[in-house]
């Protein structure tokens, strides 16, 4: 008898103890950040002239991967950004980069033109309707049944777009002409909210009287080694004339101005303030001022970042003051690229030259004929890429599988070729890490029948469109930061993958992963 009642205050106690654990709930908003060509190298490197309320507030009260990787090559901001928020790779999402090649029309497209929605504040037409998957904000929408608010901001259209996806309230974006926050019908109704930003706060009202001047003492800069003799530097964006904006989009101060607009979107907005989650999708730029390379602008790019750590500390006060810091979820990450840096001097002996896709796709073009008669059977080129003549192909009836080999045979004798791969090789082939990350990238809507590795050192020069881009294969990690709603503070050495974020932050906010996310949740974010 004793030993029946005994067994039963232990069920009694256990259910109990089972029913005062507080079950983990979701938060009320989730902030994205996803940071143009953001490095980690030169978070450390910089970290002498940081304050304390941003990046070094992220690594004490932040969980930090110090090595997250995309798993896939010729990343750009778009790329990066449907990668992060789709948790898939372009072979499935569809967005392989700002531009491709379409294989119907032989035309470059732009990934988010559309000519069926108009822009709002901009002549641009825009949709994500490339955009092959469902994002996080799709998801988020479909389990709230449209209660959730999603808004996404960003400088670049590209960016503030493939981060809404396809059901977000609204995406804005920075006009290059003017300097409006600017947006598209396919989203339905501007917001008035924004709307009156634009007319009584706007951009084009202060642009006038910024100057960019170094936020330190020159002496400060002195964490990047570079040949150029720089005694300080000023940009007054007034005398920019019709390229103020497009060079201001490239200065730290844009991310003041998304700030500026988030705070806007805060205050009109329920965002935060009930028990939906809300998400909240942001871009920012930490890349070189109008795209030159460090060595013209070795003290700008550090001033970039003291800058970029002011507006982050911006960032989460802000969203502390107005939600709750407690009640916000925030992860911040970057595209995990920078734009070009010129070739190596001559003098230094460093092995490389230059590679002409164009030349190579003539080359190939002449050798095919020999092989099998006149006829044009390179169709076209873009980037790595050359594009074969199906039709021909098919017209003088040969096996196209072996076309593409012999084409690939004769490309990878060329100067500077390093190999040479088939979309059949990369489709159906042996494994190996760098075919992985290549068949990541390959998509059949606008991928060409070979895609050429060029060697380290070499610069591809492109004609199409006209570029000249130094081949880098060094390893490059990426920095995600995860911060605020019950997350471990901790800093993390081990590889991670970018294509984690979306389904572990779908978790945490008790949705479905996006419909193409194959990675698995991050364990042990919370506290316990």
């Amino acid at each position: 008898m004793k030993e029946r009642i005994l067994t039963s205050l232990l069920t009694v106690m256990a259910i109990t103890g089972l029913q005062a654990q507080s079950v983990p709930g979701a938060p009320r908003l989730v902030v994205g950040l996803t940071i143009d060509q953001l490095r980690a190298d030169y978070i450390e490197a910089f970290s002498a002239l940081y304050g304390e309320r941003g990046f070094k507030r992220l690594m004490r009260e932040g969980r930090f991967y110090t090595n997250a990787e995309y798993d896939f090559i010729n990343l750009d901001r778009s790329s990066a950004t449907a990668a992060v928020y789709t948790g898939a790779t372009p072979y499935y999402n569809g967005v392989v980069g700002n531009r491709w090649m379409d294989r119907n029309s032989l035309r470059v497209v732009q990934c988010v033109d559309d000519k069926d929605f108009m822009g709002i504040y901009t002549s641009e037409s825009t949709s994500p309707k490339r955009l092959q998957v469902s994002t996080l904000s799709d998801e988020l929408m479909v389990a709230s049944g449209g209660e959730a608010e999603v808004y996404s901001i960003a400088p670049t259209r590209e960016m503030a777009v493939l981060a809404a996806g396809h059901a977000a309230k609204a995406a804005f974006w920075l006009n290059d002409e003017t300097g409006k926050w600017s947006g598209t019908t396919f989203y339905g109704a501007f917001p008035q909210w924004a709307a009156d930003y634009n007319d009584h706060e706007g951009l084009d009202f202060r642009i006038g009287s910024l100057v960019w001047q170094p936020y330190h003492p020159v002496t400060a800069y002195r964490y990047v080694t570079s040949s150029s003799k720089q005694v300080t530097f000023k940009h007054n964006f007034f005398d920019e004339r019709q390229e103020k904006y497009r060079r201001y989009k490239t200065s730290p101060y844009v991310n003041d101005e998304v700030n500026r607009l988030v705070s806007a979107c805060l205050s009109a907005t329920q965002m935060g303030k009930d028990n939906v989650p809300d998400l909240l999708t942001l871009s920012y730029y930490a890349g070189n001022y109008n795209h030159k390379p460090n060595s013209e602008y070795a003290m700008e790019i550090q001033d970039v970042y003291v800058r970029l750590d002011n507006s982050i500390g911006d960032l989460l006060d802000l969203i502390d003051r107005k939600v709750g810091l407690d009640n916000t979820l925030f992860f911040i990450t970057s595209t995990g690229y920078a734009d070009a840096e010129p070739a190596d001097p001559v003098q230094y002996r460093i092995p490389g030259g230059e590679f002409h896709i164009k030349r190579c796709a003539a080359l190939l073009n002449m050798y095919l004929m020999a092989l099998y008669g006149d006829g044009q059977y390179v169709e076209t080129y873009y980037g790595h890429q050359i594009y074969l003549n199906h039709k021909l192909i098919e017209d003088k009836k040969l096996n196209r599988v072996e076309v593409m080999n012999r084409s690939a045979d004769f490309v990878v004798q060329m100067s500077g070729v390093k190999n040479a791969y088939t979309a059949q090789r990369l489709l159906l082939g042996a494994w190996t890490p760098k075919i992985d990350k290549i068949r990541n990238s390959f998509s059949r809507e606008c991928s060409g029948d070979l895609y050429i590795e060029v060697m380290p050192g070499w610069s591809v020069v492109n004609d199409y469109p006209q570029s000249v881009k130094v081949v880098r294969e060094a390893y490059a990690s990426v920095p995600l930061f995860f911060m605020g709603y019950n997350v471990k503070p901790e800093i993390l050495y081990t590889p991670v993958k970018v294509a984690a974020i979306a389904p572990t932050v779908a978790h945490y906010m008790r949705i479905r992963a996006p419909n193409a996310a194959l990675e698995a949740p991050m364990i042990n974010l919370r506290k316990q």
